[in-house]
Formats: structure tokens, sequence, C-alpha cells
């Protein structure tokens, strides 16, 4: 059993991690942080959570969060790299579910989020935490920069075409829609029900901050810079990554093969049989990734089609993974849901 800490739980991201670790037979919930809700009860803001969680909103000060054995970071991007050298220096293990560590080059990583890094030392040492490629490297990990959604649907569908080097990396293409609670649990006009719903659209089409973490990992598959045009879309949908990829085939080869021989081993990607068109709600409250691929007509595009549910297996699901991988726990406990239906 071991002592958990979540800073920052008052967002989607949080009351999903809390979720999670709530039935995880091997964690103990220690606190959760929120400096303007200390005091409150967990199950008064989130009612799902009534009989679960019997515990209040701590102020971070009053946390002792040195006291746990890892501490998931669900807060903005900024926060987590001003408090994790503390956390760390004091043995405790760190989960960043923001973009703090995720980004290698410190000069692109400000760029895209506009400040200052706090401890670009610590960037260098943190592991990107998608289990399908990184899983010996997370094990031994103090430090687990958790992947962004987008990156890691679109990472996925791309990297058997990528590490077989069978496309031209020059020129892939992610068009990819979430649903709005990727835009997180604050008040904005764009998330409103009557703006997004009954509504398509695309957005960040100059460049998105997702872009940079998805070139870094697509480079680093296939051991060379990638030419990537990345388009988001926001989508009247609540739950749910639908990333479609393009990619021109430079090889014949056995696309279904090469698919189901990459993920054979992999218990939250399942590739669908031939012909399939995974659809969103078949992974809704899942931390599984679900994906088709396809070769248009016999020509040389390859169509690859990538679903997740942002909240889960495109955060709090795959950090919880991570836990289990660092605490050498079955990978699947806790998140071994099965997806809900309707």
């Amino acid at each position: 059993m071991i002592k958990v800490g979540i800073v920052g739980g008052t967002g989607y991201t949080g009351v999903e991690l809390l979720r999670l670790l709530a039935g995880h037979a091997h964690v103990k919930l220690h606190a959760i942080t929120s400096r303007a809700d200390a005091g409150t009860a967990v199950s008064q803001m989130f009612p799902s959570l009534r009989g679960h969680v019997d515990l209040n909103f701590t102020h971070p000060d009053e946390a002792h969060l040195e006291q746990c054995d890892v501490v998931f970071f669900a807060t903005p991007n900024g926060i987590a790299m001003q408090q994790a050298r503390a956390l760390l220096d004091a043995g405790v293990r760190v989960i960043d579910l923001a973009a703090d560590f995720r980004i290698k080059d410190i000069a692109e990583w400000e760029k895209w989020y506009g400040m200052a890094h706090a401890c670009p030392d610590l960037v260098a040492e943190a592991v990107y935490g998608l289990p399908e490629v990184n899983r010996a490297q997370i094990k031994g990990a103090r430090l687990i920069a958790n992947p962004g959604c987008y990156p890691t649907a679109v990472q996925l569908g791309f990297l058997p075409l990528l590490e077989a080097g069978v496309v031209d990396v020059a020129s892939l293409i992610a068009d990819s829609k979430s649903g709005v609670s990727g835009a997180g649990r604050k008040a904005e006009v764009h998330s409103l029900f009557s703006e997004a719903g009954d509504n398509f659209k695309a957005y960040g089409v100059a460049g998105h901050r997702h872009l940079p973490e998805i070139k870094q990992g697509l480079a680093r598959a296939s051991n060379a810079p990638v030419g990537l045009t990345f388009v988001p879309h926001l989508t009247p949908l609540i739950r749910g990554i639908h990333a479609t990829l393009y990619a021109r085939l430079t090889k014949d080869v056995d696309l279904q093969a090469l698919f189901e021989q990459r993920f054979v081993n992999e218990k939250f990607v399942d590739v669908l049989p031939q012909g399939g068109m995974p659809e969103t709600r078949s992974v809704r409250g899942s931390n599984t990734c679900r994906i088709a691929v396809h070769r248009p007509q016999g020509g040389d595009t390859v169509v690859v089609l990538s679903v997740i549910d942002n909240l889960v297996k495109g955060a709090a699901g795959q950090a919880v993974q991570n836990m289990n991988i660092m605490f050498d726990f079955p990978e699947a406990s806790g998140i071994g849901m099965i997806p809900l239906l309707p």
C-alpha cells in the first residue's frame, strides 16, 4: 500500500484521478490540495465520490505531501515545476499531468508555453510517460511527464509506421478532434454549452502547443526529424479524442499485421480487425486506445484511426498506468474498467 497525494484535485483531471485511485487496491489517498476550496469535503464538490473518498480538500501548505510515496500534479502548466524539486529531494516520486516536463528543448517549451522554465535540469531527468514506448525507463523514474491527450492518440497511431520505416516522415498529417472536457473545468465562453453544443470547429491551425510534443515523440520513433501538419478540432462531446492520421507509404507492407504485431502485448491498445472504424464512445471511461488502419483503394496513402478517452488514457488513466509501472503493481490495477455504453 502506498500513500498518494494529488495537487489540484478540483478539475476534470483531478476528479478522474480520484475516481480511479479510490478503487485502487494498492493506494491510500493521503491528501488532495486546493487553495480556494480547502476544508470543503471532496464528496460535496463531487457527489459521485460519496462513499468512496472521505477526505476534505487541504491547503497545500498543510498537506504534508513529503509524507507521500507519489504525488500527482493535476494543475495548470507552470505549477509542478515550482514544487517538484522539494518533493523529489524528500524521496517522493512525481507524476505531472501538465506539460512542464514533456518537451526536452527548453527554448521550444518556453516559446510555446510563454514562461521561463523553473528547473530545466529536471526536464533532462524526466521520463516521458508513454508506457507503450518507455516502459523500462518509467519503472525506475523519479519524475514522469505524463503525455497530453492529443499526443497520446497521435503517437500511438503513427508509431508502428515510423518504427518500421515504411512511410514518408516529411509529410505526416494529424486531423484530430476533442471533446470539450479537454479544455478543463474553468469557465470560458468557448466551452459554454450554447457555444460548443451543436457546433464543430477547428482551432490552433497556425500552431498548437501539443505540436512540439508530438513531433518530439515521432522523431524518436523514426530516428529522424518529422514534418507534421496537426489540426485540432473542438466537437460537441464531453469526452473523447478521435485522430485521423495520414501518411504516404514508401514500402509495400501488410499494415494490419504490422499494427497487430506492434501492440500484441499492450493491454491498453486494441487494434481492430481489418476495415474497423473505432468510435469515441467505444472507449468512454476506459484507459483503452482503439486503432484501425486502412489503405484506401490500395493506394500509397495509409489512414490510421485512433480513439481514446481524453480524461483517461489521455490524462488520469495513463498517469495511474505509469504509477503502477513505477511501483511494480499489476499494470491494469485501478484502470481495467470496461468502457461505458451508451
